[in-house]
């Protein structure tokens, strides 16, 4: 008696936005490492959120990569001089005596700049260093770590480092950009558009186009 064989099932995995070499492309062929970090999360997190054309995907990847330093950093630095702070900060450092009693001290400075806005309590509260901007688009202050956690079913107040995870730094990009209709500028390829919703004016504007030009010479050619 013959058995015959069951024939194999294949099953086709989707089909990925990004490779690695792809986003290190799009990075300038910087930090491998951090690229390596995020690309599985960014192919499974940015079709969950609408962010799923090729052009979508490309001004996403322009914001986040020139926020985050080409994917070096999510979480605020805060470790400023005396000097700096005056610069930077001077509505809460007037005085050379003030700035020097806060200079770096970044949990200090944030509690301070932080306080009694954005839903943060005072000072003592220590709300200010607590919800410090974390993700690749940095989510910063109370309302907007409670929002942005109800959005996806998790307690950022009780776990705001979770935002550090590259899964959730990505996520908090997305809920930024989703409750802004960034998709909608997106689809406009209105790079001005979109980087006035992010940065509050044109800061950067150029490496933005720089790295926009990267991910469109890649992603908007196999599409």
């Amino acid at each position: 008696m013959v058995v015959k064989e069951e024939p194999k099932v294949v099953v086709e995995e989707p089909k990925k936005l990004l490779t690695i070499d792809e986003l290190l492309y799009i990075n300038n062929n910087l930090y491998k490492v951090k690229c390596e970090e995020y690309i599985d999360a960014l192919n499974k997190v940015l079709p969950e959120n609408k962010i799923d054309t090729p052009l979508r995907v490309c001004h996403f990847l322009a914001q986040i990569i020139h926020e985050s330093g080409h994917l070096r950093y999510n979480s605020e630095n805060l470790n400023y001089s005396a000097s700096a702070l005056k610069s930077v900060f001077k509505k809460y450092f007037p005085t050379d005596e003030l700035a020097n009693k806060y200079a770096r001290q970044p949990e200090k400075i944030a509690n301070r700049v932080y306080a009694n806005r954005m839903g943060n309590g005072n000072e003592a509260s220590g709300d200010g260093w607590k919800m410090r901007g974390r993700g690749l688009i940095q989510l910063t202050g109370y309302d907007n770590y409670k929002k942005c956690g109800e959005y996806f079913n998790i307690d950022l107040i009780k776990t705001p480092d979770l935002l550090l995870v590259p899964e959730y730094s990505i996520k908090s990009a997305c809920w930024y950009w989703n409750t802004r209709k960034l998709n909608d500028l997106a689809d406009k390829d209105d790079i001005i558009g979109i980087t006035k919703k992010v940065n509050g004016g044109l800061n950067g504007i150029e490496s933005r186009k720089e790295i926009l030009g990267r991910a469109k010479n890649i992603l908007l050619k196999k599409a």
